[in-house]
């Protein structure tokens, strides 16, 4: 008799014990592994979730409490309810978009000094409206609710990306607290709005951890998505490729993995603005747009330099000043260096690095409203991550003291002065 037959069969003499069954195969690994998810990372999402709840209702009694916005042009701060300030200013034309999709065009505009052509949508990128007409098609929603809920599940999967790398850098209690510096940082009003900030952000912070776990060719795809979504995606797909180029010559992990990852990084980016060009007739005709439409563009840091030295001085006379707003971006470039040598203390990988000071670099050497730089840094969240490592070893009881002015203060210096004092 062979071995097998022997086995079978002593297996089934009565009174044998019946075979017991490994976890895996009596509950399955998917339930397993979908529990472990939730014991990681239920803490840092509700922390950031409660942090938004509760900024988000401060600025809305804000609102209601001023009613500026019933006074207001449609769709530039003004709205027929509080909640409806939040589908304004771009989100209109990411309503827009998800309603008609692109019709670009280059039509010239006369009489303004700063403006040479007309707005045209194809100035915002698609993956954004896209999502919104798929969630609207599959909810019934309309182009706002859909936008809301968009943003709102892409902050979570943001959160949840700046949980793990601020996890791998300094354990999990400096994971939880990054996650919910990000939602106190100022601009952070836009995570929870018609915009496409919380989906950048999500693609960018999953792109950098899948590089810190070599994880190449995600990481290529990540970024590759991201392309279709923010023209900052040239920073994300900087960071990722010297990450991978940096693995290729030290022969890391092998040669096909991270050559693919810096092969894909770009066609997102680059498809779009060519598929624009194509269709305007003009190949450089998305940046003329952004130039000539909203007087964006690359002028090494000099508009930012004149206008830190007006805001000091007190002078609001340079284009769209907005004193409130850009007093926040000055407290917050002021915390800059400090923020940059927390981070350094954790010594990030090259990625990091490289993605965050591109960020920097991109935002402070743009012409463009000045009081939008606390907006232009929140993709910027390994600054979060060093500070976040600081605090890991305060106590619960006096981190929640230290964070709920912050908490409470949000709606206003991230929300009410972004949407309402200014221009987000």
């Amino acid at each position: 008799m062979s071995t097998a037959s022997s086995t079978e069969s002593s297996s089934t003499q009565p009174g044998a014990a019946a075979p017991v069954e490994a976890p895996e195969e009596r509950t399955g690994r998917v339930p397993r592994r979908f529990g472990a998810l939730v014991d990681r990372f239920a803490p840092a999402l509700g922390a950031y979730a409660v942090v938004k709840a509760i900024g988000m209702t401060v600025f809305l009694l804000l609102l209601s409490h001023t009613g500026d916005y019933l006074t207001k042009q449609p769709g530039r701060g003004g709205a027929a309810t509080p909640w409806d300030v939040l589908g304004t200013w771009d989100g209109v034309w990411y309503q827009r978009i998800a309603e008609d999709g692109y019709n670009p065009q280059l039509i010239p505009l006369h009489g303004f000094p700063l403006a040479t052509y007309y707005e045209n949508s194809a100035a915002f990128f698609p993956l954004y409206p896209w999502l919104m007409r798929l969630v609207g098609a599959v909810t019934g929603l309309g182009t706002y609710g859909s936008g809301m809920v968009v943003s709102v599940l892409a902050s979570l999967v943001a959160a949840a990306g700046i949980f793990a790398i601020a996890e791998r850098l300094g354990g999990f209690r400096a994971g939880v607290i990054a996650a919910v510096l990000w939602g106190l940082f100022p601009g952070s009003g836009v995570e929870w709005a018609v915009y496409s900030d919380s989906l950048f952000v999500a693609l960018s912070a999953w792109a950098c951890y899948c590089v810190m776990t070599r994880r190449w060719i995600a990481a290529g795809l990540l970024t590759l998505v991201a392309g279709l979504n923010r023209p900052t995606a040239a920073v994300l797909i900087a960071a990722v490729s010297i990450a991978a180029l940096v693995a290729l010559v030290r022969r890391t992990d092998g040669v096909a993995r991270p050559l693919t990852a810096m092969l894909v990084t770009p066609w997102g980016l680059l498809g779009y603005v060519a598929w624009v060009g194509w269709k305007m007739g003009d190949w450089t005709g998305y940046f003329k747009l952004q130039q000539g439409a909203w007087n964006r563009y690359f002028d090494g840091g000099v508009s930012t330099v004149r206008t830190i030295r007006d805001v000091l001085a007190g002078h609001w006379v340079y284009w769209q000043a907005n004193p409130v707003p850009d007093l926040i971006a000055i407290v917050l470039l002021i915390a800059l260096p400090g923020l940059l040598v927390l981070l350094w203390r954790t010594r990030p990988p090259l990625v990091l690095w490289v993605y965050t000071g591109l960020t920097l670099f991109t935002a402070l050497s743009t012409n463009q409203i000045f009081g939008n730089i606390s907006r232009y840094l929140l993709p910027a969240f390994p600054l979060c991550i060093g500070l976040a490592v600081a605090l890991r070893r305060v106590r619960t009881s006096s981190l929640a003291g230290l964070l709920a002015t912050p908490v409470l203060a949000a709606g206003w210096y991230a929300g009410y002065a972004l949407f309402e004092l200014g221009i987000p």
